[in-house]
């Protein structure tokens, strides 16, 4: 199951975990609606390699702001604490999974 995170929570989680991958997504959002089982798959896939979380950008507004988020969903790919990699839109499950093994290596 993907972590939920909030504005008050994102720079823990950044220092706290070597690799992140957030799904910033609105519930009203068509696309965010067909990502969210992807992430929910690679949440338990990659459990104990990576943290998998997601962002309600309606809920907080700071982080998509701090990232310059402009279309959801967009996920974001960290590691070590900095931003290496972006992704948006709704793309297949091996797209997010190649980036994430890609960090991995």
């Amino acid at each position: 199951m993907t972590h939920e995170i909030t504005d008050q929570m994102l720079d823990h989680v950044l220092e706290n975990n070597h690799i992140v991958m957030i799904d910033f997504w609105a519930e009203w959002c068509g696309p965010c609606r067909m990502v969210t089982p992807i992430m929910e798959d690679l949440a338990e896939a990659y459990e104990g390699k990576a943290y998998i979380g997601s962002i309600n950008v309606d809920e907080n507004p700071e982080s998509p702001s701090k990232f310059m988020i402009r279309n959801i969903p967009t996920i974001l790919y960290f590691k070590d604490g900095k931003l290496v990699d972006k992704v948006v839109g709704a793309l297949p499950k091996q797209t997010f999974q190649a980036k994430l093994d890609a960090l991995l290596k």
